[in-house]
This record gives structure tokens, sequence and C-alpha cells, in this order.
């Protein structure tokens, strides 16, 4: 036991100069068997296992491992990387589908999940150690985030190591063969049949690990056995979608009826430099403009604008992109510019800032003066990640006046498994029970209360409209719906990529095609993007040249083998 506590208690202290790759060995710490081998010492470790969920594990930068997956949105049609194009030079080639394997963003995620998984596979070694009390909860806590962090690392790398409590110590340097689905399930059920309904707040409880067992058996096209743990959730389980879109992304919002598994950022709660705010998305305020923020990046696509136009209050799926929201792209701020005059969803400006509309509190968006490098990234904004103006408890500041943002992600909400659910019935024929859930969303969004203008009108001619059986269809048709609700109700939250690529899995070239085509139809907004073309290999991450390095039994992934 002495040496299962030793191995592990640097992922508590996180010592400066202590590695979490999973293939190196950790250096030995001073407390005492007696300081963690109870109850409370598993409490500890458990902390530091969801402390992890940021990704700001203390081996690597700040925006590189972050929880929420910004970065990932910047290599789709959602996002682009923003501020100048020499800011931030690996994020920019990964943009651009200029990919490397040495690439530091490939490797600094990489080492945040493995870390996280080092911590989970402490308590569950700690807590099997420790016979004079029952810690199988917090065993089935610490597997549900195992299988958190093995579900990232396979979305992400595809084969992957893995790594439990028993060979992390005996000998953590495993092959990685394929995707971990089946460990990950083994750890989600276990989750299921050991948490209690209610756990408190922000804890793993077993609707969470149903909700994300369910997400994990779609990305394995497994539908029927999702769409059964789903119909669970939805009937049985304590989630509701919250009666208004925007309080997902506020300070009401958190731990809402919505949220059903977050990152529990927070600000000005007594931290040294506000270290429980969102480090990871510290680069995604306005560089300019009222708020007097850093750094302009994480802006939004001409593409996603358009993705809001509606036709009679429904979205114009296979049409959305034949011609471009009106943009100030390449005006000053002085220069005379009018909004778009015809049908948007109202979803659209609590996700995009753009000019001559409200802004989050801020007042009217104003254009370039507000957007910190139009020309290179375009003229729109982040808004789901930007706290709201009077806010306090969110708008954490760090010591060179960074913003490290109290709101807290969602890396699970009810809305995601609605559509989630939608998809699985429709995948087996089931069109008209898939079209009643993807109603439920946007009902929500029609109930929802509009962006005003300064008169107290709506901003924008907002049209939204439930589906019918005739207007939603079937087959194909209807899938690609789905699909695109997905986008409406959940871009910028860091789940685009991942969706590409699952629904690449029966077409290789659905996400080559998607990306591709946005790169072309970009550039008549942002006529500085140059790209290099996105191909399959690009549906999967890179093994990082470091983790092939310090190990003997990794391989790299067979697309990327000699870059």
């Amino acid at each position: 036991m002495k040496r299962n506590i030793i191995i592990y208690i640097l992922t508590v202290l996180v010592v400066l100069g202590c590695s979490e790759d999973f293939s190196e060995g950790t250096n030995k710490g001073a407390l005492s068997d007696a300081a963690l081998a109870n109850a409370d010492g598993v409490d500890l470790l458990l902390t530091a296992a969801y402390s992890a969920l940021d990704g700001q594990v203390g081996a690597v930068g700040d925006w590189e491992p972050t929880g929420d997956n910004w970065w990932m949105d910047v290599l789709t049609d959602d996002s682009h990387k923003g501020s100048t194009n020499g800011d931030q030079p690996a994020l920019h080639a990964l943009q651009t589908y200029n990919w490397t394997t040495g690439n530091s963003y490939f490797n600094s995620k990489w080492v945040a999940l493995y870390a996280g998984v080092n911590r989970a596979n402490a308590v569950i070694s700690l807590a099997n150690s420790i016979t004079d009390v029952d810690l199988t909860t917090k065993i089935a806590e610490a597997k549900f985030l195992r299988a958190h962090y093995n579900f990232e690392l396979t979305r992400l790398y595809g084969n992957v190591a893995y790594i439990d409590e028993v060979n992390a110590i005996e000998n953590p340097d495993q092959p990685n063969d394929g995707p971990l689905w089946a460990e990950v399930e083994t750890d989600f059920q276990f989750a299921i049949d050991n948490l209690p309904e209610d756990n408190g707040v922000a804890r793993a409880n077993s609707w969470t690990a149903k909700s994300y067992m369910a997400k994990a058996l779609v990305y394995q096209q497994k539908w029927a056995e999702a769409e059964a743990i789903f119909n669970d959730v939805i009937d049985n389980g304590p989630y509701a979608l919250n009666a208004e879109f925007n309080d997902n992304f506020n300070a009401a919002g958190k731990n809402s009826a919505e949220a059903i598994f977050s990152i529990q950022f927070e600000a000005n709660d007594g931290a040294t430099n506000n270290a429980n705010g969102n480090k990871g998305g510290t680069l995604n305020f306005p560089g300019s403009g009222p708020l007097g923020t850093c750094c302009g990046f994480y802006q939004p696509t001409q593409d996603l604008a358009n993705a809001f136009k509606t036709k009679n209050g429904l979205p114009d799926v296979t049409g959305y992109n034949a011609s471009d929201i009106n943009n100030d792209y390449g005006l000053t701020s002085s220069d005379f510019f009018l909004t778009y005059p015809g049908e948007l969803d109202p979803r659209l400006d609590y996700t995009i800032g753009r000019r001559g509309i409200e802004y989050n509190g801020y007042g009217i968006h104003e254009g370039f003066d507000w957007v910190r490098a139009q020309l290179d990234a375009g003229p729109y904004l982040p808004k789901k990640n930007v706290y709201k103006n009077g806010e306090t408890s969110t708008q954490g500041t760090g010591d060179w006046g960074q913003q490290f943002s109290g709101l807290h992600y969602n890396v699970i909400r009810y809305a995601d498994v609605l559509l989630l659910a939608a998809e699985a019935k429709a995948e087996q024929g089931k069109f008209v029970e898939a079209m009643a859930l993807v109603n439920q969303v946007r009902k929500r969004a029609i109930n929802s209360t509009r962006v005003k203008d300064e008169s107290g009108n709506d901003a924008a001619n907002y049209v939204i409209a439930e589906y019918t059986p005739a207007s939603f269809g079937t087959g194909d048709a209807a899938i690609e719906k789905i699909r695109f609700e997905r986008r409406l109700e959940l871009s910028m939250e860091g789940h685009r990529l991942f969706d590409l690529r699952r629904w690449s899995q029966d077409d290789p070239n659905y996400a080559v095609n998607k990306i591709n085509t946005f790169i072309a139809n970009e550039k008549r907004t942002v006529t500085s993007l140059n790209s290099s073309p996105y191909e399959a290999k690009h549906n999967i991450f890179p093994i990082p040249l470091r983790a092939l390095d310090i190990s003997e039994n990794l391989k790299q992934n067979t697309v990327w083998s000699g870059n």
C-alpha cells in the first residue's frame, strides 16, 4: 500500500518538474501512509481527479490542454483561430491543416488526458487497499472520470494505450492496440451500477453515467443500445431544458437542470490568481472594445453565421451557404453598415457577436474596433464563452490582466442528449420520434427571449418554427436535419469536430467534403484565408511525437506514419 500512495501523491501536489506522461515514472512524495490511507485521503485524490477535467495538470501550458475543447472548433467550419495569423503559430498550422506529429497542441492534450487517467487510477488503487470502510461509491466516481478521459483520448487519437490501476504501477508503458470503447463502457457501467441517483452538486451520479454511456454507444453506432439508455434518461432522469437558451452560458445556468456534467470553473472564489477559472479559454475574449480584454481568439466563421438563416422558420440545410448574411469585413467602425434583413434563427445572436447587435450587455457591437484582427480572422466575436456584463461572479482576472472566466463548461447538457437520442432513433427509422425530440430543442429556442435592439425591439428578423412530419421527412434527409440542429444548438461548444468525425465512419469523405467546401466558400468573406485541403487523415490526431519518443510500445496511427 505504501508504494501505491507514494506513486500517486504528486498527482495531488503537482510539484513543478514532475511528469504526468503515462509512460514515465513519478517522483516520490513525502506524505505518510496515515495521511492518505483513509476515506479523507481517497477524497483528496478524487478531488485531484476531478480537477484534471480542465486540463491544468501543471505539466503543460494553459490553453493547449484545455478541457473545453475550444481549439477543436478551430479545426472545423465553426471557428477561426482568431487574432493575427502569426499569433500562436502552432494553432494556425492546425487550422490550416498543416499538421505534424510534433505539434505541441497534440502533445499537451495527450499529457493532460493521461494525467486525468493517472489521477483516477490513484483513487481506485488507494480505495481498493482500504478495507475498514466501504468506498465503492468513490471507486465508481473515479471509474466514471477514467471513462471520460479515455473517451476523450479515443475520439481524439483513435488507437490509445489503456492504463489501469494495476499496470499504472507495474508497467505503464502499454501498447496502443486500438480504441478503448470496451474499457470505456466497462467503467461507465460500473459507475451506473454503483453511483447513487443524487451524489451532490457537480459530482457524477448514476444519471450522469447513463447519459455518458449512451453518448459513447452513439460514437460506436450502437443505436439500439444507446436509444434504450437515452429513453431512460429522458423519461425518468432529473434533467430538463432551461427555459432560456442563454441560461446555458451565464451565471444563472451553473449546475442547472440542463447541466448533466460540467467543468466547475469559478472566479473570484479566493483562489490565488483566480486559479479556478477557465485558464484554457483565456485567449478567447475580444481583443478590443469595451471589455478591455485579451486576446481576440476563437472567432466564429461566416459559414456558421450563414447556418442560422431560416426559410419559413426552418433551417436551409442544403442551401444555407449559397449566400452570406451581411457582414462588415473590410469596413471600419465608422463606415455605413446594415445588418441582415432576412429570416434568422434567434440562437444566432446568443452564439455569434456581430456588428449592429447587442453584445452580452456591453452595448451594440461596433464592428472593426472591437475585433483584434478582422482581416485575418473575420468580423465575428464569440459570445457563449464570454461572461455577461454585471456578472461579477464569472469575471476572473489573472496577474497580467488575462481573463479566467467562471462560467461552467457543459461537457454534456440535456439538449445534447435529446439530439443524440434523436439521431439514434432516426438511424433506426423512427423518424416521428426523432422529430419530436428535435422539436423539443427548437421549441425552447422559439420560446426564449430574443436579443433586443436599443429601442427594446427584436434586434433582427427572428423567425423559427418546429418541424412537421412533412418538413422533417425520412431517410438521409431527416438525419441531416438532426445533424444540422446539433450545429445550431451546440456550435462554439467544442462538439463540431467530433460530430464530423463520427459522421465520417460510413462515409470517409463526409468531413472532407464539408471542410473543403467551407474553405472555398469562406474565402468570399475572409479573403486572406489560405489553407491546405482537409484530408481523411485529419479525421484522427497523430500520436504525439513526444509520446512516441519516451515509449517503447506506442506506434503511430497508420495514416500519420512518416509524418
